[in-house]
């Protein structure tokens, strides 16, 4: 049987990011990728230099339009832009009554510059957080969803529980992309019960862009195969691990991941 993900995000021109880098994700684990737009984004390696969002009715639609035709096994939400567009898809979701939903928040990027604004913020941490099985945010955006700083991996494990118990989602994944030397790249699970450490060893590459879209979009996708939570954590870190060795140095600047590793070469 074909297992269907859908994924609610932005769209990257670039090809590294957002919708793209989701669709990929989901075809390369043999998984059927529907999509809903948020927005347009107009960017290369070197970074973005035009948005728009798609109006709220229309993000809907689409959700609508997937929701009541396709059996969608799980769902991803990346960059939604503002609130008016949170509320919309917040909406649509618990419509539908998703369960196996994973939210990127998309609220800080890497390098620690906030993307949607503290209205925005606020609608992502009422509305969404708490319908979501996992949520995975980066160093930045969990110092803001937990109001603490971080610094070290205890620090990180601190706001992994302060974000479970503030926020409500089942699981929290904190990203430790942003943290330097030894722990660079080692995330922190929490599940209300247990902490776990996740530690790949860190691929020395400035080609990253699309990794956050990327692990989450693996997560749906593993999820999407029945996989459970933890196994499903696991194997989209490795897959993620295995893009950043085949990162693809295109573009002046900061190139993608690469996605489609397993056609061109075995791990």
């Amino acid at each position: 049987m074909t297992q269907i993900a859908l994924t609610i995000a932005g769209s990257d021109s670039g090809g590294g990011a957002g919708i793209q880098a989701d669709l990929k994700t989901f075809a390369l684990h043999c998984v059927h990728g529907t999509s809903a737009l948020t927005c347009v984004t107009a960017q290369n390696t070197l970074g973005v230099t035009q948005v728009e969002a798609m109006t709220v009715s229309m993000v809907k639609a689409q959700i609508e339009a997937v929701g009541s035709d396709f059996t969608v096994n799980s769902v991803k939400t990346g960059m939604l832009l503002h609130g008016e567009i949170i509320e919309g898809v917040a909406e649509s979701i618990n419509k539908f009554g998703f369960s196996k939903l994973v939210v990127d928040p998309v609220m800080v990027s890497r390098a620690g510059v906030q993307l949607i604004d503290d209205d925005a913020i606020a609608l992502l941490t009422k509305l969404l957080i708490p319908q979501a099985a996992i949520v995975t945010p980066n160093r930045y955006e969990a110092e803001i969803l937990s109001g603490l700083t971080i610094n070290t991996i205890e620090e990180v494990k601190q706001a992994a529980v302060a974000i479970y118990e503030r926020l409500g989602a089942k699981v929290v994944l904190v990203k430790g992309g942003g943290l330097l030397n030894s722990h660079r790249g080692t995330d922190i699970w929490y599940d209300g019960t247990e902490l776990k450490i996740l530690s790949e060893k860190a691929i020395e590459t400035s080609n990253t862009h699309g990794t956050g879209c990327t692990l989450s979009a693996a997560i749906c996708a593993n999820l999407a195969l029945e996989q459970d939570l933890w196994s499903s954590v696991i194997a989209a870190k490795k897959y993620v691990t295995a893009a950043l060795k085949n990162f693809l140095n295109i573009g002046a600047g900061n190139g993608p991941v690469g996605h489609f590793f397993p056609l061109i070469k075995k791990i």
